[in-house]
């Protein structure tokens, strides 16, 4: 049996009075999905608890089959482990991001995704105006960086800056005990980076500057089960993001790298579906995840949001589907892990709808994929965690 799991990252949404009333998935043409939905079966799926911060950390980690109540460690561990950062008993892990603020509110979350040579100089400058032996920076790709901090204790709540645009930071400036030492290395970063050469092209040329880092999603090493030994297949990734890659590695897929896989609307979507065709040969289980339909949701951008859909229809799901349907047996899931609504730029942790087909898997509601089918189809899981199990098992 193969399996194909398809993520396009914060794909649902509300409806939208620019579509005339439907969702962003409803009003796409994905002749792909709609087939999936309606040769086999939709529903919808709570992948974040009640309780705990949506995003795509635990949402992943609950697709997966991992329960986050159980599992969770901070976001910024699972992104460690994809960047090979050794992390000892004493140290803590955050994501740094590179943000934008314009009038004490947070007005990007990505300084206008920032290109990696304009954030490795600020990074690397910032690291060295820090000169402190138990802070230390980590270069990452575009606004996503990591500050590990050895030897104090933290107990402090965070934000993630994509969950607050348009808002005031002070309200979501880091509080509890030591979150002094990160309000200070944030100061830090807003001197520094003030009057800086990178900024003034940036704003010369039209592009967010970068105001200061953020830093959020802390925790400490993180450890989950292997994915063979729980469910007794072996699997790959193909992801241009940290964090997913971070939980893939965790688990003992094998990540397979794209050539111009980027986590931003130009990804190579052609190239994904390819890669996990390829991918398909020599392993159980593959998994696609693109980053595009979150972006678009964080930018408000209900059109770009739209293409994005399209775009993994036609290059990723459509494709690795005909392809599967080469072996004896096979299941093929697309959903996403999380809504990331126009309307509001934030991660949601409302259910999500899915489409799944392939052997034994039949539904009652043949029609096209999109939230209201979904939940018209009355099937429901309400705990994410146990998704996998029925994909791969029942």
């Amino acid at each position: 049996m193969k399996y194909a799991i398809i993520i396009p990252d914060g794909a649902a949404d509300y409806p939208l009075d620019v579509f005339d009333g439907k969702s962003v998935i409803e009003a796409a043409v994905t002749p792909n999905m709609d087939k999936i939905s309606s040769e086999g079966k939709q529903g919808i799926v709570l992948t974040v608890p009640a309780g705990m911060t949506p995003g795509s950390d635990v949402a992943m980690m609950s697709l997966l089959g991992y329960d986050p109540l159980t599992c969770y460690s901070g976001r910024a561990p699972l992104e460690a482990a994809a960047m090979d950062i050794p992390l000892g008993p004493n140290d803590w892990v955050f994501r740094c991001n590179l943000v934008t603020i314009a009038d004490k509110r947070m007005a990007d979350h990505s300084a206008g995704h920032i290109c990696d040579k304009e954030a490795a100089t600020l990074i690397t400058e910032l690291a060295a105006q820090l000169d402190a032996g138990h802070i230390h920076l980590h270069q990452g790709l575009s606004y996503r960086h990591l500050c590990v901090i050895n030897g104090i204790l933290f107990k402090v709540k965070t934000t993630p800056p994509h969950d607050i645009i348009g808002k005031k930071i002070s309200k979501h400036l880091p509080h509890g005990k030591n979150a002094d030492v990160l309000i200070e290395i944030m100061d830090r970063s807003e001197q520094l980076f003030a009057n800086h050469d990178i900024n003034k092209v940036r704003m010369d040329l039209g592009e967010n500057p970068v105001s200061r880092v953020w830093l959020w999603g802390q925790g400490q090493k993180a450890v989950l089960e292997r994915f063979s030994t729980r469910f007794g297949l072996n699997g790959a990734a193909i992801t241009a993001v940290d964090l997913v890659k971070g939980i893939a590695k965790l688990i003992g897929f094998d990540l397979i790298a794209v050539k111009g896989a980027t986590g931003y609307f130009n990804t190579n979507y052609k190239g994904k579906g390819a890669a996990a065709i390829k991918a398909l040969k020599d392993h159980d289980i593959v998994l696609v995840h693109v980053e595009a339909p979150d972006e678009a949701g964080h930018s408000g951008n209900a059109e770009q949001k739209k293409a994005a859909v399209e775009m993994i229809d036609k290059h990723i799901v459509g494709p690795v589907h005909e392809a599967l349907k080469q072996y004896d047996d096979y299941r093929i899931l697309v959903m996403p892990d999380h809504p990331t609504p126009v309307e509001t730029r934030a991660h949601s942790g409302d259910p999500v709808p899915f489409a799944m087909a392939g052997k034994s898997i039949r539904g009652v509601l043949q029609k096209p994929f999109c939230e209201k089918n979904a939940y018209e189809s009355g099937f429901r899981v309400e705990n994410g965690c146990e998704m996998m199990e029925y994909f791969v098992k029942t």
